[in-house]
């Protein structure tokens, strides 16, 4: 399984789809992970699920990661569960190079 099965791309960057892992002893990204609605890229953060701490700490992972300013990625869907869809913004060719190369 690669990378390709987890985002699309969008006028404004890429479709990430992610399943988090809150309260993580050993924060990163893990590979990929089968969820109901087809593979995401399993992302673990420190941080708890309370007043968006985790959403932060995720969009800023990805966004080290991808070599982006912190205000480049944003939780698109998903906001409350584990499983979210993040968009990040900026040029598509740059980012699917970016994401091929996690794999």
């Amino acid at each position: 399984m690669t990378l390709a099965c987890c985002w699309r791309e969008t006028a404004a960057g890429i479709q990430l789809r992610v399943k988090v892992q809150p309260k993580s002893r050993r924060p990163g990204l893990q590979g990929l992970v089968e969820a109901a609605d087809g593979p995401r890229l399993k992302l673990a953060v420190t941080e708890a699920p309370e007043d968006g701490r985790a959403n932060k700490a995720v969009c800023l992972a990805v966004a080290r990661a991808f070599g982006l300013p912190g205000g480049a990625v944003a939780v698109e869907h998903g906001a409350t569960s584990r499983e979210k869809t993040l968009l990040l913004a900026g040029d598509t060719l740059d980012l699917i190079t970016k994401l091929e190369a996690l794999a």
